[in-house]
């Protein structure tokens, strides 16, 4: 069986009304000069756009950051699409500002990481390469 050496294909988006994107483009970057191909949707994504944009691209990862106070709806409705495009198998992480208590909400809907603010780039792209394997093609 060969091994895939090919980089994990992250797909980096913004769900939602939230205009603010300083925050997901240093991601973007930090995550491409850890050897990821990024893929960055830009603003205001549907998750129905979100997730086609991640089967056609057959990405490995999803990463949605938010700062609106949607992410109990967002987070879960990118993983919902996901699920109906056969996209059930692409883990997703999220970022932005996300209080505690939901934590546990997020993760019950499938969210298998969550950032906020202070998390440094390190953290992330450490996680990354801990839990994310490329998927079979």
């Amino acid at each position: 069986m060969a091994v895939s050496t090919r980089p994990l294909r992250i797909l980096l988006a913004k769900p939602g009304l939230d205009g603010h994107d300083r925050g997901v483009k240093i991601i973007a970057r930090a995550l491409r000069d850890a050897g990821f191909e990024v893929i960055y949707t830009g603003l205001h994504q549907t998750p129905e756009m979100i997730a086609e944009a991640a089967v056609q691209e057959d990405v490995d990862l999803v990463g949605l950051s938010i700062l609106s106070g949607a992410h109990l709806t967002l987070f879960p409705a990118v993983i919902d699409e996901l699920r109906a495009r056969g996209g059930a198998d692409i883990p997703m992480f999220g970022g932005g500002i996300i209080p505690d208590e939901d934590r546990p909400t997020l993760r019950a809907a499938g969210v298998a990481e969550i950032f906020t603010p202070g998390a440094s780039t390190h953290d992330i792209v450490a996680w990354i390469h801990a839990n994310v394997r490329p998927r079979a093609l």
